[in-house]
């Protein structure tokens, strides 16, 4: 067994696995997320206005961050995530206990390609960092889109995507984890290929991160 408290972070990074989180150092990882992740959700959520009692879905919710944000954000509101990883589906259970435990957040294990809810159920949808390793993005994309309610949102946050000068160091992680890293038309088109026919994409500068608000 590794010491965890040992190793270098790409160590406990190749250990977790990315694409599917497990184990000792798979929680340490997805603890490490929850704050290096942070930045890039707060300037997802900026970009919708909420009431307090949305239903809204955080797809690939990893270790929890982004769930604990919507839920202060959200007094009555009604909150779910989905990772198909059991070990990030159990660290965002532990560390959103409070809310399990009154009933406001549901959190599972599943899959983005099928899951399972109802039609028109959510009106945001957030995923942070995982759109990445989605094997089947089109197909998937259509899944969002058939949970989102009418009228409802859908944001898609990327720390980095495809384009000219990208560093080295982000292409030997897309070869090594086997990372999709979607350009902007190729994020347009999917996104409208899925049924989405408003769409922005926002950059910011000084910064190589990226979010798609797509409106069903």
């Amino acid at each position: 067994m590794e010491d965890i408290s040992k190793l270098t972070q790409e160590e406990i990074t190749r250990l977790g696995n990315p694409s599917d989180p497990r184990g000792e150092a798979g929680e340490a990882m997805l603890t490490r997320m929850n704050l290096s992740h942070s930045l890039l959700t707060d300037r997802a959520l900026s970009l919708v206005s909420f009431k307090g009692s949305e239903t809204v879905l955080d797809i690939g919710c990893g270790g929890g961050a982004a769930l604990n944000k919507m839920s202060r954000m959200l007094p009555q509101g009604k909150l779910f995530g989905i990772d198909h990883s059991q070990t990030a589906a159990g660290l965002a259970s532990k560390n959103n206990a409070a809310d399990i435990e009154s009933g406001k957040m549901n959190i599972q294990c599943a899959q983005v390609a099928a899951m399972p809810f109802e039609d028109d159920m959510f009106d945001v949808i957030l995923t942070v960092e995982s759109f990445y390793f989605w094997k089947a993005p089109q197909s998937e994309l259509k899944e969002v889109y058939r949970v989102l309610k009418s009228g409802g949102t859908f944001l898609l946050a990327l720390d980095e995507y495809g384009r000219e000068g990208l560093a080295d160091k982000t292409l030997q992680n897309a070869r090594e984890y086997d990372l999709f890293l979607p350009t902007k038309e190729q994020l347009t088109d999917l996104l409208r290929g899925a049924g989405f026919e408003k769409t922005a994409l926002h950059t910011y500068p000084g910064s190589d991160m990226i979010c798609a608000e797509a409106k069903k």
